[in-house]
């Protein structure tokens, strides 16, 4: 049972190589399990006992379940992740020839991937396409997967690279992280290629293809490895993890006073300054209709904002066997430890004793351990999406996420038990 949960997560990953196709997937199961789809520009029209969601650009999701209590005195509980992950994206004319034998694409690098990890390996593309409509402001949208291996970025051989395996080797973004496509020969078009390719692949002409979001993604699926399946080596468990685990505990949730929320952000990776991100008044918004959709004014949401929780769920560090002398000598998670409780005295993370304190209590409910996660003094930490939310809304929140290696890697590392936990923990807090 435990392994079941890391086995559909890895295949929930599968299926969304881009923010796109997770947001895509995440509303298909949610509409399979009775949630209503609203739009933003249109009216909404509330009613508790039903079930929603909405979405933003196509790449973020923000479903909610209205409780059975007063709007003002029960409040909100939430659950925050993110939908993308590092990656490459295809630059506009892509196409470059090399020496009329070779054709590689021009790319451009998203958020902060460990660039290594990218080479030598089967890639393939999947992204969003543009479409001409009747309505100039409105073009028609679909959603590509190449399903297969079209690319490699090949390694330089170390006979012209002896110090390859040296520590501080450089990369060019520019020069060494293009991926190769195809062969050039007598029957080769290289005007527009990869227009003409995107549509042979839908099927349209491609005059009528405005523009594109494609970016790279390893082919390879998902496995757990280890001597028991212990782990779970996957891409994109940074933060599709998370995701995933809030979208099973919000399905499998029971009725409560207090309304539910998901909130699936894009554009974590790159600073969540986006309309999609978690720096945009999105989920103020979607709050206040909330509130106001079920009879409650200017006064009832801000009761309701104090009297809300939110949980800030992004993956976390946890203590590497190679490098232990990176980790806090006293707060290193461990793998199949259970979720981390994140904390920084600088505020990099929003929790504090109140709020560590509460997802401490959800996981002795839900039976499940918890660990701490403190960076070595030394070393800068990173932050997530709890204070750019929080800049929006003074709700009480905790960060937390579970432990993983090698984050932002291709393929990362995370414990199977892990995620079995998590959801664990979340199901427990939407039920309180």
């Amino acid at each position: 049972m435990e392994k079941q949960a890391a086995l559909e997560l890895i295949d929930f990953i599968n299926e969304s190589p881009t923010n796109f196709h997770a947001i895509l997937n995440i509303k298909k199961e949610l509409i399979a399990h009775g949630f209503t789809q609203l739009f933003s520009g249109e009216s909404w029209q509330i009613e508790r006992g039903k079930k929603y969601f909405v979405t933003k650009n196509h790449s973020s999701l923000y479903a909610f379940i209205p409780g059975t209590g007063d709007i003002a005195e029960n409040g909100f509980k939430l659950i925050c992740a993110h939908s993308d992950s590092p990656t490459f994206r295809i630059k506009p004319h892509a196409e470059i020839p090399v020496e009329g034998k070779y054709l590689k694409l021009n790319t451009e690098v998203y958020g902060g991937p460990i660039m290594y990890t990218w080479f030598d390996r089967p890639l393939s593309m999947a992204g969003r396409v543009l479409i001409k409509s009747d309505n100039p402001l409105k073009p028609i949208i679909q959603f590509i997967n190449f399903k297969r291996p079209l690319l490699t970025i090949p390694h330089l051989a170390i006979h012209f690279n002896r110090a390859v395996n040296d520590q501080g080797n450089p990369l060019s973004k520019q020069k060494d992280m293009l991926p190769v496509l195809a062969m050039i020969n007598e029957h080769f078009e290289k005007e527009n290629f990869l227009l003409k390719l995107i549509a042979e692949e839908m099927q349209i002409p491609a005059e009528n293809i405005l523009d594109f979001d494609l970016t790279l993604y390893n082919f390879e699926k998902g496995c757990l490895t280890g001597l028991n399946e212990e782990f779970i080596s996957c891409g994109k468990l940074d933060d599709l993890a998370m995701a995933h685990a809030g979208l099973k505990a919000l399905i499998d949730s029971k009725e409560c006073r207090k309304t539910k929320v998901l909130a699936i952000f894009d554009n974590e990776e790159v600073g969540s300054g986006t309309k999609q991100g978690a720096g945009s008044p999105i989920l103020r918004t979607i709050i206040e209709r909330i509130v106001f959709g079920m009879g409650g004014q200017t006064e009832d949401l801000y009761r309701a904002i104090h009297n809300s929780f939110m949980i800030s769920a992004d993956m976390a560090h946890a203590l590497h066997p190679n490098y232990t002398e990176k980790h806090d000598p006293t707060n290193h998670p461990v793998m199949n430890g259970g979720p981390v409780i994140k904390i920084n005295a600088n505020q990099k993370y929003i929790t504090d004793g109140d709020s560590a304190a509460v997802f401490q209590t959800i996981c002795q409910l839900a039976g499940v351990p918890y660990q701490t996660f403190v960076n070595h003094s030394d070393m800068a930490g990173g932050s997530t999406l709890g204070n750019i939310l929080l800049s929006q809304m003074e709700m009480r929140g905790v960060d937390i996420g579970n432990p993983m290696w090698a984050m932002h890697s291709v393929r990362e590392t995370g414990g199977t038990m892990d995620h079995h936990y998590v959801i664990k923990a979340f199901t427990a807090f939407y039920n309180i």
